[in-house]
């Protein structure tokens, strides 16, 4: 749908809105997201409320407007005339209330207050929250609040001060810094390997039972289907979870096969990395808003963290495929289950 401006309206023929008696930001910002998710039913996944709830909050907000904002009929929900240019209005809202809370933030107490990083459940359980020990005992006075979730934060809308991702983000007006990259393997669990054997090949799998993880920014369904193309999920899947330690602690404990990240040899389950290759590598990146790199307590965690995923300490995190039996060799610092807050690794 072209924007009135697209289509040569003039500006004082335009629909009027009322939107300078604006007083509920929350149903401001709820209408945002019907706009950017593209339907009700979406939005309402985001922001965690009833699709009912959602509703009544846009009905309160076309009140406060005194205008239609969407059409609703059998083909979804459209945008009204009126209601694109009330977006443009409650998106400069956004960014006015953005500022307000950075330049709050640049004021507070440089070392102490909170900070919100946002991360993939995988890494937040399995690499950060283990290590967050030494950055709480270097800033004692800093409250980290680590999301853990596979749903990529926007820190361009103040959804966290420093967020973690296995895809490039496409927001245009944030700071990115590329960590490292994930290297994704095969593995199995001893109890597993002695039942059913232990496949070579990608076609020996199809003969196995596999466990997967399906969560948003792993594109599991995009990457099953360029694995086996044509076979359904139904034939070769025993189990799918949207939970990285669940699906961890089922493949080992002897219920499939899984996909893990290089790094799975040293989280205590006695997982075996098989020898089918998969080259499915993911690039992790981090993402901050410019203005909240300039947040003492922000800057502090944006510097830890990168130091946290460096490929030259960590070989895991490097470039190039680094086999897990080679990182005896490749890494020479604390034993990896202090690293990783696993279980003893010693006589694997």
């Amino acid at each position: 749908m072209h924007s009135l401006a697209e289509r040569g309206v003039p500006l004082e023929e335009r629909p009027k809105t009322n939107v300078s008696g604006l007083s509920d930001w929350d149903a401001a910002r709820i209408f945002l997201e019907v706009v950017r998710c593209g339907s009700f039913r979406s939005a309402a996944e985001r922001l965690s409320l009833s699709i009912n709830a959602v509703r009544r909050r846009i009905d309160d907000f076309e009140r406060q407007t005194g205008t239609t904002l969407f059409t609703r009929d059998v083909h979804g929900t459209r945008l009204t005339d009126e209601g694109a240019l009330v977006v443009s209005a409650v998106e400069q809202m956004e960014a006015a209330a953005f500022d307000v809370l950075r330049t709050s933030d640049s004021t507070a107490n440089a070392l102490s207050g909170e900070v919100r990083v946002a991360v993939t459940e995988g890494l937040g359980t399995f690499w950060l929250a283990p290590r967050l020990v030494e950055f709480q005992q270097t800033y004692p006075k800093i409250l980290v609040d680590l999301h853990c979730a596979m749903r990529s934060a926007d820190v361009s809308r103040h959804e966290a001060d420093v967020a973690i991702h296995l895809s490039r983000p496409s927001a245009l007006d944030v700071k990115l810094v590329r960590l490292g990259r994930m290297h994704l393997m095969f593995w199995a669990s001893e109890k597993y390997i002695s039942k059913h054997g232990a496949p070579r090949s990608a076609m020996e799998l199809i003969k196995h039972r596999l466990v997967l993880q399906f969560a948003d920014q792993l594109a599991a369904k995009q990457t099953f289907e360029s694995f086996f193309p044509g076979v359904p999920e139904r034939d070769l899947l025993v189990m799918k979870t949207n939970v990285s330690s669940a699906n961890y602690w089922a493949v080992a404990n002897g219920a499939g096969i899984g996909v893990f990240p290089s790094y799975a040899i040293a989280l205590g389950g006695k997982l075996i990395p098989l020898e089918v290759e998969l080259n499915r590598p993911l690039d992790i990146w981090l993402s901050y808003h410019p203005g909240s790199g300039r947040i003492p307590r922000v800057r502090h965690m944006i510097d830890w963290l990168i130091e946290a995923f460096n490929p030259a300490r960590f070989p895991w995190f490097k470039e190039e495929f680094v086999h897990p039996h080679e990182f005896k060799d490749e890494y020479m610092g604390e034993p990896l289950t202090q690293l990783f807050g696993g279980f003893s690794t010693e006589d694997r």
